[in-house]
């Protein structure tokens, strides 16, 4: 399974539980030869709110995926980051481990 229908699968998930979450892109364009990025470096494939306002954030990688050593090390950064400032953040291969972590 990739990434998009784990992400898909996910938000569907948080849809049924009344979780406020949505896709969140992060890309660098060019616009007239220069760079211009859109979201946070390192943030997850999926942000939202749980109830009680905290943070949500979930980095979607299919099984055996990975990242480049530089992404992935920001990746962390960001996750730890969120969870330090009382917020979930997690990386997910499947919705499951989207269930037991905010079931937990």
């Amino acid at each position: 399974m990739n990434e998009s229908a784990i992400q898909a699968q996910i938000l569907g998930y948080l849809r049924l539980k009344r979780i406020f979450a949505w896709r969140n892109n992060t890309r660098t364009v060019f616009v007239g030869g220069r760079p211009l990025k859109f979201g946070v470096e390192g943030g997850g494939d999926i942000i939202g709110v749980l109830p009680g306002g905290r943070f949500l954030s979930i980095e979607v990688k299919r099984p055996g995926g990975s990242t480049t050593k530089k992404r992935a090390e920001k990746q962390r950064e960001f996750l730890n980051t969120v969870n330090e400032s009382g917020g979930l953040a997690i990386t997910a291969r499947s919705v499951e481990e989207v269930m037991e972590a905010i079931d937990a």
